[in-house]
């Protein structure tokens, strides 16, 4: 997968269906304003959980999830708010997660998730 988006689109959907399979329901995927993209939205009976889904086919350049930097971080926090006051509540406690997806040549995919990271 030389294309970049394509691994990108690739390892969201696997991070969806792994956080399906955990028993959350994703309610938003790739929400986007002006001010960026929020990956996946997932809620449970207890938690919703704004999900950075990081995707990469070698560990060259680290592990998936050391890409989300403190800027990153802040720019989903600030998304998560605007998302969040869009919606009708009452919400249930709110989450930061990373997922990371390592999709290496040969090998079965490679998901860690990262609760509450940020």
């Amino acid at each position: 997968m030389a294309d970049t988006k394509a691994l990108g689109a690739h390892g969201e959907e696997l991070a969806a269906r792994y956080l399906r399979a955990e028993g959350m329901e994703i309610i938003a995927r790739n929400w986007r304003c002006k001010y960026g993209e929020l990956d996946l939205i997932a809620q449970d009976a207890k938690v919703t959980a704004f999900v950075e889904v990081k995707t990469r086919s070698g560990l060259g350049y680290g592990i998936p999830a050391e890409s989300v930097t403190f800027t990153k971080r802040q720019r989903i926090r600030r998304l998560a708010l605007l998302w969040l006051n869009e919606q009708e509540g009452p919400w249930r406690r709110v989450r930061f997660d990373v997922i990371s997806v390592l999709l290496t040549r040969g090998h079965r995919p490679v998901i860690d998730h990262l609760q509450g990271v940020f």
